[in-house]
């Protein structure tokens, strides 16, 4: 038995591959999956931490893990890292200045894992593109937009441009919904009306609560706002267009009439 563990399967110089290394590296990667998942389902049980903090803390567990069970691997096959390293140092200096940017990407990985400026079902707003994070890897976070299409970023994209972060500090957020009607109209009816509306509106939080407001004097009409919060933030806008419907209906009822733009023409002779 001892002669089959110690069995040499390749031998390069003074270095050889022996049956029993590659039993210890199986081992070892089964005890790191193990303790990986053990981790895991510690860290999740946690009710105090939220879903994307958790994801964030385990990952970069994971990460620092999957390092530190690389090199003992490689120890373990008996390569001499500190001679490797040496040797390829100028080889790395090189690759590194080639791959700049894909370093950009895993420094800007670990730094949203870390300080969760960006975490998993965050809903975020960047030059118009609405979406929800569904996963932060090292290099790339994906996220699914509202027409539900999956766009794989660049973690640099998310450190380096402004964003908008509606679920930061809290799951709800204030949104709103503009209308204007002609300046025949009857402006507290029109406000008890809006009132009307966004009461029966479904998805609507109660509180805080929401209100109507008389915005300006338009060109063409009175401008009014109704203003709302909802925990329905990735979908809001299918709660929007149900609101305008639902305005819609209660102006026809009431003879309140939504004016079309109107310009005044001189015309000299």
């Amino acid at each position: 038995m001892e002669q089959i563990l110690y069995y040499t399967l390749i031998k390069i110089g003074a270095y050889n591959l022996q049956i029993i290394s590659i039993l210890k590296l199986i081992a070892f990667i089964l005890i790191i999956l193990i303790t990986l998942k053990v981790i895991r389902k510690a860290i999740y049980r946690i009710d105090k931490i939220d879903v994307g903090k958790k994801y964030s803390i385990y990952n970069l567990i994971k990460y620092l893990v999957t390092v530190v069970a690389i090199i003992i691997g490689l120890e373990m096959f008996g390569f001499n890292l500190s001679v490797l390293v040496a040797g390829s140092a100028a080889l790395l200096v090189g690759v590194g200045l080639g791959l700049q940017n894909l370093f950009s990407d895993f420094i800007s990985g670990i730094i949203l894992l870390v300080d969760s400026s960006v975490k998993v079902n965050d809903v975020l707003e960047s030059n118009g593109l609405v979406c929800i994070v569904k996963e932060i890897n090292m290099r790339t976070t994906t996220v699914l937009t509202r027409d539900d299409k999956f766009i794989i970023l660049p973690n640099s994209d998310l450190t380096r441009n402004q964003l908008i972060n509606w679920t930061h500090s809290d799951i709800t957020s204030r949104f709103d919904v503009a209308v204007g009607v002609d300046y025949t109209s009857d402006v507290d009816q029109v406000m008890l009306l809006l009132k009307q509306a966004i009461d029966e509106q479904e998805g609507v939080l109660k509180e805080p609560k929401p209100f109507v407001r008389f915005n300006d004097f338009g060109d063409s009409s009175l401008d009014f706002g109704i203003y709302f919060w909802s925990e329905d933030v990735f979908r809001v806008e299918n709660r929007k267009s149900e609101l305008r419907v639902r305005i819609f209906q209660l102006f026809k009822k009431h003879n309140i009439t939504i004016p079309f733009p109107q310009r005044v023409v001189h015309i000299s002779k």
